[in-house]
């Protein structure tokens, strides 16, 4: 795997808007944040301040923007503004041949998922995490402050995972893969589908109902995917759905335990990432080892 340069402060970053439309004023504290805070030179794309639609512009110019990112040599870190969704209807169409010239960091998650697996396929670590139109918001500081850790350089060895009553203990070792839920399935037998053997998984969601998260599991057990891991962590399954004309009577953890109940690996519940405030940033397509181990601790660390 391709790990791109660490960032200092001087460096050139890009921001895009690769999915959903937003108003401009809502991405100020981010670019304040990125520009007198951390004291990077912030490009920002055509597609932060366009709309089409539900978009951040036409599929073409959302793709040609966050083309010319990557292809930008000067560039070190390319930002998604926000997810939404956008990402998958340009994905095929982009070209890393000028990127792996110069490769650079992709931050972002939930929509952008489609993209990180899209690296992660063609070899390059990404940066599932916090985007700069959160960066304003309420309890943010740690996910900023994680954020900024692996952009910089200075790296966590590990991050603590709270003990879950439904948790399978264990110890593995693997590339970390993943993303939003909904993306990954979606992704099945396309060309951004991942290769699941021997990973540790990482999954969260938000507004889908209990029953469609079932249907994914159950499509991700029936595909043969949950079986080939060497393990899994379930991150925030947020604003889940009720049906009140016909209640599913299990929340999202039981879920997920059930579909991975005939296995063997860790399996380790609400890791801190997702559509969460404490959004921690996660790099993908990076080795890590998973522990779920009621005595020396649960932990997700970085080799």
């Amino acid at each position: 795997m391709i790990t791109p340069p660490f960032l200092a402060p001087g460096d050139t970053v890009g921001i895009v808007a690769p999915a959903s439309r937003f108003p401009y004023q809502e991405l100020q504290e981010g670019l304040r944040l990125l520009r007198q805070d951390w004291q990077l030179n912030v490009i920002e794309g055509e597609s932060v301040q366009a709309a089409d639609g539900p978009f951040a512009g036409s599929d073409t110019l959302r793709r040609d923007d966050l083309q010319r990112m990557l292809d930008n040599p000067e560039i070190k870190a390319v930002f998604a503004a926000r997810g939404g969704y956008g990402c998958y209807r340009i994905v095929d169409q982009l070209n890393l041949t000028a990127f792996r010239q110069s490769p650079k960091w992709l931050v972002g998650f939930s929509d952008v998922t489609v993209l990180h697996s899209w690296l992660t396929r063609h070899g390059v670590v990404s940066l599932h995490g916090i985007m700069p139109k959160q960066f304003g918001n309420e309890g943010v500081e740690g996910a900023l402050a994680s954020l900024k850790q692996w952009l910089f350089g200075k790296l966590p060895a590990h991050y603590a995972i709270p003990s879950h009553p439904l948790e399978r203990q264990g110890l593995a070792e693997g590339q970390l893969i993943g993303g939003n839920l909904t993306l990954l399935i979606n992704s099945l037998d396309t060309p951004t589908d991942l290769d699941y053997r021997n990973k540790i998984l990482f999954i969260e969601d938000i507004d889908e109902t209990l029953f469609s998260l079932d249907r994914m599991m159950c499509q991700l057990k029936r595909s043969g995917r949950l079986a080939e891991l060497a393990g899994l962590v379930a991150g925030q399954f947020t604003d889940m759905q009720l049906s009140l004309s016909l209640p599913f009577e299990k929340e999202a953890n039981q879920i997920i335990a059930d579909a991975v109940a005939g296995y063997e690996y860790p399996v380790c519940y609400d890791f801190p990432a997702g559509h969460v405030a404490h959004n921690l940033t996660l790099p993908l397509g990076r080795t890590v080892r998973l522990q779920v181990d009621a005595n020396a601790g649960n932990q997700l660390r970085f080799i």
